[in-house]
């Protein structure tokens, strides 16, 4: 029987009922319950939760608010760390061959700016070599595109033809307030182009030279029992981050190599294809935007190709570039990427569209680095593995940024 009854209150008390064996509660004062009592308990864990989520989302607004208010200076401070991440083994090796470190720091400064430099500097000459070419083959396609229409069922004229491009051009000079406006404010674009550079160089400089005492800095501003957690996981999402930087190069070159090579091979079939190398540097560029940036830089070698050589070449164009991406997807991001950086695809993908929506191109680009440095710093926390991780004992192990 005391089993039976036992079962029998198990429904009350699952239900919010009162069992007749618990003692009754005592109303508040006059015999009417307190605003805690009416109150159920689902409810305020609730309302716990959302004050201190909303605190938190609020917090997180301020910081993106001020990062983007300091965008000229977080810009570069996180180029000049993935520069970093990207030239440290190279400082590191030269170290090992006994050369001083502000030596090698400079040797490898130098090296970045000699190759960025050559690389646009082929780029430029490119394009100014092969602009005049391109300008004809568009003229040329203009018009037999333009023949194609007066021949087609659409029974166009000349007069409907002239008129449509006439509208074109009214538009055009509709909007050339804007484009003036666009035009005078290039000068301040660049001005902040080049104060950007300028940091970013400096700040590279002292990463590389200064990194560990910088970082140690950093983790004596958190309390003293919180130090070796910060220090853990931010020594694992460096090594992370530095993986990263390394595979996103290799996966760009492949890239760039890859769509390149299609676009020179197509062009002795069709009499030369302008602009190869152009096209091949802004893959590499916009590779570093995943997802994204090769697939707007391959439609730009597909308008090249439509516009120069027309549209059989321009879809074997695109073959290529699909080629390239398919190759890239399954092969180069799954065992290369995927080895290096733990971060599901889905992320990736979403990673990018909030980048890119709250601060636009350097959102999207930086976007999967960040995310991939505080999923393995959160993961270290969270796990614990900071405890076991033993203390870096050579420079190589010493995060830089």
């Amino acid at each position: 029987m005391r089993a039976r009854a036992s079962l029998g209150s198990c429904p009350m008390r699952l239900f919010g009922g009162r069992d007749r064996g618990d003692a009754p509660t005592r109303p508040a004062a006059g015999g009417v319950p307190s605003g805690a009592d009416t109150v159920p308990p689902g409810l305020r864990i609730a309302s716990a939760w959302s004050w201190r989520l909303l605190v938190v989302g609020l917090a997180l607004a301020a910081l993106l608010f001020l990062v983007a208010q300091l965008r000229i200076i977080v810009i570069p401070l996180m180029v000049a760390a993935l520069l970093t991440a990207l030239m440290i083994p190279l400082v590191e090796w030269l170290q090992r061959h006994r050369w001083p470190r502000g030596l090698a720091v400079a040797v490898a400064v130098v090296l970045l700016l000699a190759a960025v430099t050559a690389l646009f500097w082929l780029a430029v000459s490119q394009i100014r070599g092969g602009y005049p070419d391109l300008q004809r083959r568009a003229l040329a396609s203009y018009d037999g595109l333009r023949q194609l229409l007066l021949e087609s069922p659409l029974h166009l004229t000349e007069r409907d033809i002239s008129r449509y491009t006439g509208a074109v051009v009214d538009a055009i000079q509709q909007d050339s307030q804007q484009i003036l406006s666009g035009a005078l404010s290039v000068g301040s674009s660049l001005g902040h182009l080049l104060v950007g550079m300028l940091l970013t160089i400096f700040a590279t400089i002292f990463l590389l030279y200064d990194g560990a005492r910088i970082w140690r800095w950093i983790v004596h501003i958190f309390p003293r029992r919180a130090r070796q957690a910060v220090d853990g996981s931010g020594r694992a999402g460096w090594v992370t981050l530095g993986n990263f930087v390394r595979v996103q190069v290799l996966v760009a070159a492949i890239d760039a190599v890859g769509i390149g090579l299609g676009a020179f091979i197509l062009g002795l079939f069709y009499g030369g294809f302008p602009l190869v190398v152009p096209i091949a540097v802004l893959v590499f560029l916009g590779s570093f935007i995943p997802v994204v940036g090769a697939v707007t830089t391959g439609a730009i070698a597909v308008l090249v190709a439509l516009i120069a050589l027309g549209p059989i070449p321009a879809v074997i164009m695109l073959g290529i570039v699909l080629l390239v991406q398919q190759i890239e997807g399954h092969v180069l991001q799954p065992f290369i990427m995927g080895s290096a950086v733990k971060v599901h695809p889905l992320a990736v993908v979403l990673a990018v569209a909030g980048g890119s929506i709250v601060a636009g191109i350097p959102g999207a680009l930086f976007a999967v680095p960040v995310v991939a440095f505080l999923n393995v710093a959160i993961t270290t926390i969270a796990t614990g593995a900071w405890r076991t991780n033993p203390r870096p004992r050579d420079v190589s192990e010493v995060p830089t940024a």
